[in-house]
This record gives structure tokens, C-alpha cells and sequence, in this order.
């Protein structure tokens, strides 16, 4: 019982930091355009709390030309795979 509660614990403290984490290199860029608040209205759709594979899909697609966008398709282009991982990552943990 013990070794569960100091489990639960640690992970709790993990999801904390992760939730917390300054955000990764390149998230700056999305700031730009899609509100960090949800009083604020904008035609882009906040992106924390999306689902982890959804951002990465939308990115690796705006990358490709599979999908088109003003600027957004100019923009992932400058990502590595890892980066958009990380910066997906990072926004499906914020609240």
C-alpha cells in the first residue's frame, strides 16, 4: 500500500512539472496566433489541452502542403520532427 501511495505520488509530481515545464523552443511561434486564454475569441483554436497527436497530424500536414494555411504551412516548415513533438507534448499538458 505504501509502494502504490509513493507511486501515485510521483507521478502526481511529474504531471505537475510537465504541466508547469516552460514551454519548448518553437512554441513561441504559436503564440502569435492562437489565444492562451479562453476569454480571448479568435478564429484559431486555443491548442492547450488538444490531444498530442492531433497537433503533431495538423503540423506534419501544414509541413507537407497536405494541408494549406496562411502562414501556418510557411511556419511548420521550420520544424524538425522532434520539435513539433515536443511543442505537441507540451501544449496537450497545459490546461
Amino acid at each position: 500500500m505504501k509502494v502504490m501511495a509513493a507511486a501515485i505520488g510521483c507521478v502526481s509530481i511529474a504531471v505537475a512539472a510537465v504541466v508547469s515545464a516552460e514551454p519548448p523552443a518553437g512554441a513561441a511561434a504559436c503564440s502569435g496566433c492562437r489565444p492562451t486564454s479562453t476569454r480571448v475569441t479568435s478564429p484559431a483554436p486555443r491548442l492547450a489541452g488538444r490531444d498530442q497527436a492531433a497537433i503533431v497530424k495538423a503540423v506534419q500536414d501544414f509541413r507537407s502542403g497536405t494541408r494549406t494555411g496562411t502562414v501556418m504551412d510557411r511556419i511548420a516548415k521550420g520544424f524538425t520532427d522532434d520539435e513539433i513533438q515536443a511543442i505537441a507534448a507540451w501544449y496537450a499538458t497545459q490546461k
